[in-house]
Parts: C-alpha cells; sequence; structure tokens
C-alpha cells in the first residue's frame, strides 16, 4: 500500500514538471495567427486594435497575418482557406461572415469570432456556454432596451423609431425582430427598411426620414460603413438619433449607451492566450460577453439638436465632439 502510494506521488509530480516545461516552452514559441476582418470600419478596427495590443502586452509572441475582405463573403472564404494552407495556429474572424467562412473551412485549428451579436443563430456554436466544437469568442450584443429608452428619456414624444439594415446578415435581421419585440411593451413602433448594399442607403434614408421620429442605428456592416450620411440627413432634420456602440457617436449619431469595441478585442486577445499559451480547448471555452457598457455623446449633434448638455440623460457620459 505505501509503496502505491509513493508511485502515485511520483506519478503526479512527474506530470506537474511536464506541464511546466510544456507551459515554458509554449511561453517562448512564436505563434501564427490569422485574423481575418469582414469590412473597414472603426468598431471592426478597433476590436483587431484591442486584439493585438492585448497579446503584445500579455507577453504572448505572435505572427500576425491580416486580411480584410472589404464586405465580401467570397473573399472571406478565400482568406480563411489560405489561412488553413499556412497552418496558423490560431484563426481570428472579425464580424460574422469572417467567423462562419473560418468555421467552414477548418475544425482542427482553433478560431476565435468578436463583433458577433448571436453567435447561437449564426450556427457558429450550439450554445453559448457548450460551444460544441473549435470555436468560440465573444459577442457584441448590446444593451438593446437599455438604448432604445433614451428616445424617450431625450423626448416623451417620441414613438417611431426607424432602423436600416443589411438583408444579408442574420445578426441584423436578428436585431430588427428584437428591436420590434422590446418596441412594443416601451409604446414605440419600430419601423425597418432593408438594403442590400451601401449604395442603397441613401434611398433608405430619405423614404423613411419623414415618417420616423428618431433613428436607431444597429451593429451592422453596411450601416456602419454609412454611418455619417445616416447622421448627417437625421440631424439636418432634427431627429434625435441612438446608436449601438460608440463609433456610431463618433460618426454623428447622438448618443450611445453600449460597449467598448476595443475592449471587446482584450477580452479576446486574452481568450488567444489561454488557447496558445495554456492550451486550453476553445471546446472548454464559454463565448463572453462584455459586462461593463459606456454612455457617450456626441456633443456636436447634441447642439446641432438644441438640446441641454444637463439633461438627466446626459449624466454621466463621456462627451465628444467630431
Amino acid at each position: 500500500m505505501k509503496i502505491k502510494v509513493g508511485q502515485r506521488l511520483i506519478m503526479t509530480a512527474m506530470f506537474l514538471i511536464m506541464i511546466g516545461i510544456q507551459s515554458v516552452a509554449q511561453e517562448g514559441k512564436k505563434f501564427k495567427i490569422g485574423i481575418s476582418q469582414f469590412a473597414e470600419h472603426p468598431a471592426l478596427d478597433d476590436v483587431r486594435k484591442g486584439f493585438e495590443d492585448e497579446l503584445k502586452s500579455l507577453g504572448v509572441n505572435t505572427d500576425i497575418m491580416y486580411k480584410n475582405s472589404q464586405g465580401d463573403t467570397g473573399v472571406a472564404g478565400v482568406i480563411a482557406q489560405k489561412f488553413v494552407s499556412d497552418k496558423v495556429d490560431l484563426i481570428f474572424g472579425i464580424a460574422t461572415v469572417s467567423a462562419q467562412a473560418a468555421k467552414q473551412s477548418t475544425d482542427k485549428i482553433p478560431v476565435l469570432f468578436s463583433a458577433v451579436t448571436d453567435p447561437v443563430n449564426s450556427q457558429l456554436v450550439k450554445t453559448m456556454d457548450k460551444v460544441g466544437g473549435n470555436v468560440t469568442g465573444t459577442t457584441d450584443a448590446t444593451p438593446m432596451e437599455k438604448q432604445l429608452e433614451l428616445f424617450q428619456k431625450i423626448d416623451p414624444k417620441i414613438k417611431t423609431i426607424g432602423i436600416i439594415y443589411n438583408t444579408s446578415e442574420s445578426n441584423s435581421e436578428i436585431q430588427v425582430a428584437n428591436a420590434k419585440k422590446i418596441s412594443v411593451k416601451m409604446g414605440l413602433e419600430v419601423r425597418a427598411v432593408g438594403v442590400n448594399n451601401i449604395n442603397d442607403i441613401p434611398q433608405a434614408v430619405n423614404s423613411m426620414i419623414s415618417k420616423v421620429d428618431g433613428f436607431y442605428t444597429i451593429t451592422d456592416n453596411i450601416v456602419a460603413s454609412a454611418i455619417n450620411l445616416i447622421s448627417m440627413a437625421a440631424n439636418e432634420k432634427g431627429i434625435v438619433t441612438v446608436g449601438a456602440e460608440e463609433a456610431h457617436v463618433k460618426g454623428g449619431i447622438l448618443l450611445t449607451d453600449g460597449l467598448s469595441y476595443y475592449e471587446l478585442g482584450k477580452q479576446t486577445g486574452r481568450m488567444a492566450k489561454e488557447i496558445l499559451v495554456e492550451g486550453k480547448n476553445p471546446e472548454d471555452m464559454p463565448v463572453e460577453t462584455l459586462a461593463n457598457t459606456t454612455k457617450v455623446v456626441n456633443e456636436k449633434t447634441m447642439k446641432n439638436l438644441k438640446l441641454d448638455k444637463n439633461l438627466s440623460v446626459f449624466e454621466g457620459a463621456e462627451f465628444i465632439e467630431q
């Protein structure tokens, strides 16, 4: 009996030593990471920057290959396949289409995603807690009810909210459905207009501008690319605008109470370290969300709408003027 106990202690010690050796070896390794970003706009750029900055601050030695598909689904697939053929250690898909392309290209290489609103309905994971494969990451699901409440806090007379969305993005359709569901119990009406590409935005805005009291900009790649156009049209008509995230406010939208995409990228960077250095299996890592939101106000837009800076809705906000 004593011999068996001693043997067990020796085996345990040897196992711990081996784990330690492997961990040290991994920390000294240079990891190849392929980053596939679906489009070029501030929110997605912030995710990438936060991811890269966090890996650097954590001391993870990386060789990063960055590719942007410029909103082309086919190109996103080609990029993912190239990363697989290059035998990268990890693929980071920024936005739903890039993440889906990565998942379709490999079931072996770890895949992280970010800037994905609903990874379950987008078929990236089975559930948020049990992802069921080599794919996990962070979601940018926004506190929609909190954001829609901002309209009536600014002006109780606001009853009709306009939303423009990309009909080819499943996440956008999900957000529109959620907004319609939430708005009913708030006494609001949501009117949504779908577009196929950025060239459809001006017509969509013009068709809606006289029929709504406010505009809500969701996390949609086409909408983000045309945020200046939307905010300019709304501001000219004196219409209150609320955005899903900070980049929208930087583009002229009045207000958001949402997440920071830079912080979301940093959080995903920490997950990458757990996979690459610590040897965690993505299958054992639940999808993560960013708990804290930040209220941001575009002061230039606020002045254009002749709103008082001391309104309670602006309390605790960060004011920017761009």
